[in-house]
């Protein structure tokens, strides 16, 4: 059985581009037996509430009703898609194109609801296996977490059923899976590890694809997976490898090698990816990027280059009287290791001098003084402002330079420095972006660059938002390495305060504090760019926070000894 995995990135609602797609990887993999597409390849993934606007499920399974009459009809093609069932719900399914016509559909019958996930808002459960026979082979099909059953996430979730184990007592031979399974750094090798499990498991092949692209804040890796019954690979394609076909011949007999890439670089690709998939599916083709000659800019700009191209990047270095001499070289320099197409010098001291005054005459000059909260907050400001009249009067998208340890403890400016489309290192933790700088640097060739993309002062010097004289972020925060060790703690790991006190040995006022002042800067976050997601738990619509919570901050009122 010669199956192909059509790796696509469908557009959500652009059913005549999705259904091109398909068609035009059917036509390419003639050879096959079989070719499938990811989850809800017609509709795009996901499509939210569009499913609920009249006529639009019905219009999808129109397209895929005309497009099985363009397919192979010799080849049996399973083409993911949103369908219509009795009493008017909607199903996730995956329609079997054979011979001109859908021969059955097969509904996804595991729903998560965790995390990004809200299948079961739009989704009907299906009720049955299905299994096709196609050139006497029993085909078991799988949608995504039909498969998957929360093992690739360290979520907790409970099915009554197993899809998989099923499909096999039914006779089921070999079973495909049509995924759209957003990434998270590591989850490619944990999936990896689930499908050969569950083929040795069960004694059956097993292939799956997954989508390509990405889409608002959720990014999508495109690999390719196909196992023999004795868990060997047949076929692994490296994640971010971008769209096409990727065939498997599951009666031979071989053991293709696992690849090896670090969590630095699986962050970088797919970020990347974010990158270049807002932007193309947005119809924008320049961005914007503030360079402050520090290490957050200088990995914004460097992933944006390697986006987009150096030359669809303008740089803008925006000193005020505080900025060091090294910031403001460091800042060029990271124009002149990219290739950017432009590196706007703007200094900010007339505007920042301006809305003080105009304020002070107001206010009690005392609370405009050098050095306050309010004066740090206005040149923060005046930078937003002059990125997005550039933005306004040149066209390009503003990516916002934040990074999720910043944002976490709202070391970060509304209206300012969270100005932008995507806050494209959102999801990093200020340990991990120095880490991921280091990593591009090592592996500049492959990106197609001569020399170290990072300039090396803005990797070693002392973090500084430099808003006032002599400042260093620790004058404000912890160290980098103990307030990302709490954040991790805290929001990705969703740990007590009990715990996090007693296993990092940090005082309890310290502690509380600081989760005090995480809880606290929802508001900002509710306010944020887009963050693309590539932790476990990013910012964003897969932790819905109160804005407004317990007085003082969830902290105080956590129960005494709870450590489970």
């Amino acid at each position: 059985m010669n199956i192909a995995l059509a790796n696509l990135d469908s557009r959500i609602g652009g059913l005549e581009t999705n259904s091109e797609a398909i068609l035009k990887a059917a036509r390419a993999a003639r050879a096959a037996n079989v070719m499938v597409t990811p989850e809800l390849a017609i509709s795009g993934y996901p499509p939210r509430d569009l499913l609920f606007r009249e006529g639009f499920v019905e219009r999808c399974e129109a397209a895929v009703e005309l497009l099985a009459t363009q397919l192979p009809p010799e080849m049996l093609v399973l083409v993911g898609a949103p369908r219509r069932i009795a009493g008017g719900g909607c199903a996730n399914s995956l329609a079997a194109c054979r011979g001109g016509e859908i021969v059955d559909w097969a509904d996804k019958r595991l729903l998560p609801g965790y995390d990004v996930f809200d299948d079961d808002r739009y989704f009907v459960p299906g009720d049955k296996s299905v299994i096709i026979e196609h050139q006497e082979v029993r085909i078991g099909l799988l949608i995504c977490e039909d498969l998957w059953q929360a093992s690739d996430v360290r979520e907790h979730a409970e099915y009554e059923i197993d899809p998989v184990a099923e499909l096999v007592k039914q006779g089921a031979q070999c079973l495909v899976a049509a995924s759209a399974s957003p990434f998270v750094t590591g989850k490619h090798s944990t999936q990896l590890n689930t499908i050969i499990r569950k083929a040795v498991e069960f004694g059956v092949p097993i292939a799956s694809i997954n989508r390509s692209g990405s889409e608002d804040d959720l990014i999508f890796d495109g690999s390719a997976m196909a196992v023999n019954a004795a868990g060997e690979c047949l076929a692994l394609e490296r994640p971010f490898h971008g769209t096409g076909l990727f065939m498997a011949d599951l009666d031979v007999t071989m053991d293709v090698p696992p690849f090896e890439c670090s969590f630095d670089g699986e962050r970088f690709h797919a970020i990347v990816a974010a990158v270049r998939g807002y932007l193309r599916k947005t119809g924008q083709g320049r961005v914007i990027v503030g360079l402050s000659g520090g290490i957050d800019s200088a990995v914004t700009a460097a992933i944006a280059a390697v986006a987009v191209g150096g030359e669809n990047v303008l740089g803008v270095t925006m000193p005020s009287r505080y900025s060091s001499a090294h910031s403001i070289t460091d800042a060029r320099e990271s124009s002149r290791l990219l290739g950017l197409c432009d590196c706007l010098d703007i200094p900010i001291e007339t505007v920042h001098q301006t809305i003080r005054e105009a304020i002070g005459k107001s206010l009690d000059p005392s609370l405009m003084k050098e050095g306050t909260l309010t004066d740090q907050n206005l040149q923060a400001r005046a930078r937003g402002i002059i990125l997005m009249a550039i933005s306004n009067a040149m066209g390009g998208l503003v990516l916002s330079t934040g990074n999720k340890s910043e944002i976490a403890a709202g070391y970060a400016t509304l209206y300012g420095d969270m100005c932008g489309a995507l806050a494209v290192i959102g999801d990093v933790l200020k340990t991990d972006v120095y880490r991921m700088a280091e990593w591009m640097n090592a592996n500049h060739e492959s990106l197609g660059f001569s020399g170290p993309l990072v300039p090396a002062g803005s990797i070693t010097k002392p973090p500084s938002a430099e808003l006032k004289p002599d400042q260093l972020d620790e004058d404000s925060l912890p160290p980098y390495e103990i307030l990302d060790d709490i954040v991790r703690r805290w929001v990705e790991e969703e740990q007590s305060s009990d715990r996090i006190i007693m296993e990092t040995g940090m005082p309890a006022e310290a502690v509380l504090n600081l989760l005090r002042m995480i809880d606290q800067s929802q508001f900002k976050r509710e306010q944020a760019a887009i963050i693309p997601k590539i932790s476990r738990r990013a910012f964003g619509r897969g932790r819905p926070w109160p804005v407004i919570g317990v007085p003082g901050g969830s902290a105080h009122w956590m129960p005494a000894g709870n450590l489970a």
